[in-house]
């Protein structure tokens, strides 16, 4: 096996100009992969709670070699403070490790209900929550996009066979849709039923054994006092012990799943009730409420500090987790339910954080259907216009991006690439074998721009808690950050620099891995045909090459 890096300054450089790889020695990289291999089997209780920021070649784990930055290229380096807007659920903003790296807005005076910075939000202080309302209500839930596609053609298409050519598209969307709807709701039901087949069998046991033990109760600890000759008493008293044991989780799971017929696949369901703004009109943007931090009552709302934590988390506190990055402030801007995002709360998010001074807005969600993309493709390129980078999840379905629709994306209706300012990122694992990628994770050589890790990451959880999480949307604000050190310490950079900065520097490798999949039946192919770049993210080259990129923009 072959392991590409770069290795020095001007090493960086000519890579840059000229697109060549350059490679060490062929004996010494399969050494080095033999060592990591043998490693990435056992990793320390200490490391798995930071394996993402190690380094390849120094701790044999596949991470983005940040401590190897720190440690060698920013020590007593000047960095400007960066604005990263965190486009998300509410979050929890007064989180050990996260809240002094909270935005504030400091044209707004805070609680006097008026618009001073003339925004159009009154009293956004910490950033701005689309699914609110002025009374401080929230949606917290919502239809998934293939219901309000659904809703919109149904009285078009529904009964129609002859479909008029300049409708043409509009069905295919809407036909698109359909089939995925009628696919979950029957997987929905499905096991809505298997909950109930339990639930009837369960008192159905309850009922043979009361009359058997007449005199005993069905709690776990009567149960395992019962004693019976008859193999068949036996047999049910044994099954009802676990009926018991999994009552609640089987209740609770039972009531996901009800919330998916009740809400998520409604379509007589409208959380923007709730909100109260015209959900088609783009132009309508006097909606939502301040109100970005998540209930603290409860453990929900948690992806959004999953994410900030990775990007900004403090680095010297000794607690918790340390981000890539605390020149920084975090933009709380809410827009994701639980459900699928309006693709005018993202647009809106979007040209919010531009028009409030963010440099780079990390959206870790997606979704396979949207209704008005040209909405938010509008709003990133508006973000491009004003050289602000955007970094997205790939998603958790393990797709080929290729053959798959996929929200938001940096083409246009015509599959024509017209954003330079846009990553979007798959997620990896800490180990250089077949399981390199993790198997959840969406790629493409076409739509996939790079992976980053995103397999049992350590983060920021509720209320001054950690855990690990695993997906892209915990890939992706490791690439925020490491964009975010970019512009920090190289504020010359453009957004589109940047890009190509982080594309060309990160780790190339020349080895099989498993093409995501559901299935227990894995598909070896090259891990460099799973993405545009073909490479992992690297903090440690991608400063490098800012280092050369900029001094070259000083010098003309």
């Amino acid at each position: 096996m072959i392991l590409k890096k770069y290795n020095t300054f001007y090493l960086l450089s000519f890579f840059f100009v000229c697109g060549c790889s350059v490679l060490q020695s062929q004996s010494s990289e399969r050494a080095i992969i033999s060592n990591i291999k043998q490693k990435n089997n056992r990793l320390t209780a200490k490391e798995w709670k930071n394996w993402q920021h190690k380094d390849i070649f120094i701790d044999t784990i596949a991470g983005i070699s940040l401590d190897k930055a720190y440690d060698e290229l920013l020590k007593n380096k000047k960095a400007n403070t960066i604005t990263v807007a965190v486009l998300d659920m509410r979050i929890h903003k007064n989180h050990e490790d996260i809240k002094e790296f909270i935005w504030e807005n400091s044209n707004e005076i805070p609680n006097n209900g008026i618009d001073d910075d003339d925004n159009g939000y009154i009293d956004d202080i910490n950033g701005w929550n689309f699914l609110g309302n002025a009374s401080g209500q929230q949606a917290y839930r919502a239809n998934f996009e293939y219901v309000r596609i659904i809703r919109k053609y149904q009285d078009m298409f529904g009964n129609k066979k002859d479909i008029k050519p300049a409708n043409l598209d509009e069905y295919n969307i809407y036909s698109r849709a359909r089939k995925v709807y009628e696919n979950e709701l029957k997987y929905v039901k499905g096991k809505l039923m298997y909950y109930d087949s339990i639930e009837k069998d369960q008192k159905r046991l309850e009922s043979d054994l009361s009359k058997l033990f007449p005199n005993k109760s069905l709690t776990i600890k009567e149960l395992k006092t019962f004693e019976a000759k008859d193999s068949i008493v036996l047999k049910k008293i044994e099954l009802l012990k676990k009926y018991v044991v999994n009552f609640k989780k089987n209740k609770s799971r039972r009531a996901v799943e009800q919330r998916y017929v009740d809400i998520y696949l409604n379509s007589d369901y409208n959380e923007r009730v709730i909100i109260g703004d015209d959900i088609s009109n783009i132009h309508d943007i006097v909606y939502g409420n301040n109100i970005i931090e998540s209930d603290t009552t409860a453990n929900t709302h948690t992806h959004a500090i999953k994410v900030a934590g990775l990007i900004a988390a403090n680095r010297n506190n000794n607690k918790g987790i340390k981000g890539v990055i605390n020149n920084v402030k975090i933009m709380p801007i809410s827009i994701s339910p639980y459900g699928d995002e309006q693709d005018k709360d993202v647009a809106l998010g979007i040209r919010y954080a531009v028009n409030n001074g963010a440099k780079v807005i990390n959206i870790s969600s997606s979704k396979e259907f949207s209704l008005n993309q040209e909405w938010v493709l509008d709003a990133m390129l508006y973000a491009k216009s004003k050289n602000v980078l955007i970094v997205t999840s790939a998603g958790n379905e393990s797709k080929n991006l290729n053959n798959a629709f996929n929200y938001p994306n940096d083409t246009n209706k015509k599959n024509k690439e017209v954003l330079n300012n846009f990553i979007k990122v798959g997620a990896s694992g800490y180990s250089l074998d077949e399981s390199l990628v993790h198997y959840t994770s969406n790629y493409g050589k076409r739509d996939v721009d790079i992976f980053a890790p995103g397999r049992y990451i350590f983060t920021t959880h509720a209320n001054n808690s950690y855990n690990f999480s695993s997906g892209t949307s915990l890939a992706t604000p490791l690439v925020s950050g490491i964009a975010s050190l970019i512009f920090s310490y190289y504020p010359n950079l453009t957004a589109a620099e940047v890009k190509q900065i982080i594309m060309e520097s990160g780790i190339s490798l020349d080895i099989m891995a498993n093409k995501p999949s559901r299935s227990k039946e894995k598909e070896l192919v090259p891990f460099s045909s799973l993405s545009k770049s073909g490479k992992i993210v690297n903090a440690y080259n991608a400063l490098l090459m800012a280092e050369e990129v900029s001094k070259k923009k000083k010098q003309n």
